[in-house]
């Protein structure tokens, strides 16, 4: 069977293949004496977030002071204990044009 490789390096797989294989959304690619071996890999969600955390090297202890850390009670804001003193406006500069204008007129 012949599989055309787009410019994205998109290949797509007869159906044939695909129903003799069983469904599949992974593949293991694997280049092999010039040749391309797909296998199907079937990725449970538990499995994969367990890979992921072992990539991260995080251990269980770590998991369980993450889930400690978001159900603690939040302190309020920083902003909101903040004195508005730092945030005070000031005054407006009158802009060239505006003042101009005003000595045109009187």
């Amino acid at each position: 069977m012949l599989a055309k490789l787009t410019s994205k390096n998109q290949l797509t797989l007869p159906k044939s293949v695909t129903q003799a294989v069983g469904a599949a959304e992974y593949f293991d690619v694997e280049a092999r004496a010039g040749q391309i071996i797909l296998t199907p890999v079937r990725i449970q969600r538990g499995d994969a977030v367990r890979a992921k955390l072992a990539e991260l090297d995080l251990t269980d202890g770590d998991m369980a002071d993450a889930v400690a850390w978001a159900r603690a009670p939040q302190a309020a804001p920083a902003m909101a204990a903040e004195s508005a003193a730092p945030y005070a406006l000031t005054p407006a500069k009158p802009k060239k044009a505006a003042a101009k204008k005003a000595q045109t007129k009187t």
